[in-house]
């Protein structure tokens, strides 16, 4: 593995800092240190014409919700955006400078969802607020001041994984349309292990293979989920008639395979992909924009794809 020296760095202060791999921390605990990376690796805050927190209605009770709104925004095109952290961990404030990037550098206004979490709730409760967020975006459009026309969904790891299921949700319920999928290293098959799965098992390196079986142990009901689409949305019989897509993955991580196979599968099923694999960066690398130059091309790459779906 060739690490960017910006990388090296950051894993070095993870390191010396004595951070352990989630896979040996509770929920609790990988919840907090997920907190304090994001306070130590994040950047300075885009400011924003208005940032509301609000809380919306969802299947059991309501969703917390942040809603963006840049400067100058002129477009009306929207992203509903999923934080990652495993289905277990992340909220909307560890994401908060992410979609502040996201919002100021597409002219778009961002919805962040902070859905339920495991094991406390246990799948299919994430993709379920997830969906009833995506919903209530497209109900209440008017009153955001978007275009229900113009909603993307997106996000990063777990969120990627969420973002491709609310768009098969979308297409196999009749609604609401979506018109792009952001997927930002997604998780999209855990019914079978891919090479980089095998290749990426040391700790160390942000995510091994011993994070993921521990996140999606925290986050299985059964094993029978694992071929469940909206579990595992590579198992969809059919990828056709989903929006188009922007899927980013890192050279150094267990989950790009399965992203760049997702991406592939896609295209395949007749569905416009652009596809880029980001070298010497770990996963998460786009939460270290402010350590990292590869998160900052990352992010304006996602700008860049939001502004030509949503934005024009």
């Amino acid at each position: 593995m060739e690490l960017d020296p910006q990388m090296k760095a950051i894993l070095d202060t993870i390191a010396a800092a004595g951070g352990k791999p989630f896979n040996a921390l509770t929920p609790a605990e990988a919840r907090a240190a997920i907190k304090l990376m994001a306070q130590v690796f994040g950047g300075a805050a885009e400011q924003m014409a208005k940032v509301d927190d609000r809380r919306i209605p969802g299947p059991a009770g309501e969703i917390p919700v942040r809603i963006y709104t840049p400067e100058g925004a002129a477009a009306k095109g929207v992203l509903v955006y999923f934080h990652g952290g495993g289905w277990v961990i992340g909220d909307i404030g560890t994401h908060d400078d992410v979609c502040r990037s996201l919002a100021k550098g597409a002219g778009c206004v961002v919805v962040s969802v902070d859905y339920r979490l495991a094991p406390e709730h246990k799948f299919p409760a994430g993709p379920e607020d997830c969906y009833a967020a995506v919903k209530w975006v497209a109900q209440n459009a008017t009153a955001l001041g978007v275009d229900a026309n113009r909603i993307a969904v997106g996000g990063d790891s777990a969120g990627g994984n969420l973002a491709a299921v609310i768009a098969q949700m979308a297409r196999d319920r009749g609604g609401p349309k979506i018109a792009f999928q952001l997927l930002i290293y997604p998780a999209t098959d855990w019914s079978k292990e891919s090479a980089s799965q095998r290749e990426f098992t040391q700790d160390g390196y942000i995510l091994s293979r011993g994070d993921m079986v521990w996140f999606y142990d925290h986050y299985m009901t059964s094993a029978a989920d694992k071929t469940n689409p909206y579990f595992s949305p590579a198992c969809a019989k059919s990828l056709a008639g989903l929006p188009p897509a922007f899927v980013l993955t890192a050279a150094i991580d267990p989950l790009r395979d399965e992203g760049e196979a997702y991406a592939e599968a896609l295209r395949k099923a007749g569905v416009a992909v652009t596809a880029k694999r980001y070298p010497g960066v770990c996963h998460g690398f786009i939460m270290m924009g402010a350590k990292l130059d590869t998160g900052k091309q990352a992010l304006a790459d996602c700008c860049a794809e939001l502004k030509k779906s949503i934005s024009r």
